[in-house]
């Protein structure tokens, strides 16, 4: 009985939790007439309540022909987005894999220091450091330019807290065997630290691409030209008059996002059997 009650929670949660998607993908399909009847007291300050059909009325492709064919804005931004998220993404993994190494396997003056400071800039907000960033960023010459999100979202700390708890559980067995092999501190980091410790920079890889590819604040400090602004810019500009495009470009956004997620879903659970290695 308890179980079918824990399991009844859940489902009413998750219940909760998948209506916004719903209505999310549902309005994608909704006439322009449709959509302006459901949201005209909201976006028009028209008398009445708004209301939103679990299943549009009259369903159409048209907001998909009308975005993916007639507005050749929305592909200048998504390829915005993936020329400053993906790049972020393999920055992260050649700066901040060796850097969690370093820290989970060697032994050094300092080491406490140095990751007490990353802990203490991983908790920092980017509002905290994001007049200094503009600084350091304006002064280099990078302002409105991609090189001014990729820069500083590839010296992220956060994927460098994540990698060393999954350096850290390889066990030193295996370190200590290679290194009477022979082997050199890069021969055991590149052939022993990335396949063992893989689930965890996938880990990071995951995580990290659902927070840039969604990054809203760096680019509106950053980038002045809003030909250079990414997808995630394009959504908020919501009228009576888009809203149905509006939708159908968050779909659309939401795919690569869901893709990567699904992608390194088994990374994940690989990542917590690891966690738990023993020698």
């Amino acid at each position: 009985m308890r179980r079918w009650l824990l399991a009844a929670f859940l489902t009413f949660l998750a219940f909760f939790v998948w209506i916004p998607l719903w209505l999310l993908i549902s309005g994608s399909f909704m006439g322009a007439k449709e959509m302006t009847q459901n949201l005209a007291p909201v976006l028009e300050n028209a008398s009445g309540y708004a209301s939103w059909p679990i299943i549009a009325k009259y369903p159409t492709l048209q907001p998909y022909v009308e975005l993916l064919l007639d507005t050749p804005q929305f592909f200048v931004m998504f390829w915005n987005s993936c020329i400053q998220a993906f790049p972020i993404i393999l920055g992260q993994v050649l700066i901040g894999a060796p850097a969690a190494w370093a820290l989970a396997r060697f032994r050094f003056r300092g080491k406490k220091l140095l990751y007490s400071i990353y802990i203490v800039l991983m908790l920092m907000p980017f509002q905290v450091t994001m007049v200094s960033s503009y600084l350091v960023l304006n002064n280099m010459g990078l302002i409105n330019t991609a090189w001014a999100i990729i820069l500083p979202g590839a010296a992220s700390t956060f994927p460098v807290f994540i990698m060393i708890r999954f350096f850290t559980a390889i066990p030193d067995a295996v370190t200590e065997a290679a290194e009477m092999d022979g082997a050199s501190h890069f021969q055991i980091y590149l052939r022993i630290g990335l396949p063992l410790g893989a689930p965890g920079i996938l880990s990071a890889v995951v995580l990290g691409f659902l927070e840039y590819w969604n990054a809203l604040e760096a680019p509106l400090a950053f980038l002045n030209d809003q030909s250079l602004w990414p997808l995630s810019l394009y959504l908020p500009n919501i009228t009576a008059d888009n809203a149905g495009i509006s939708l159908v470009a968050s779909v659309i956004m939401l795919v690569p996002a869901l893709l990567i997620f699904l992608f390194g879903q088994k990374y994940l659970e690989q990542g917590i059997t690891a966690s738990g290695m023993k020698d």
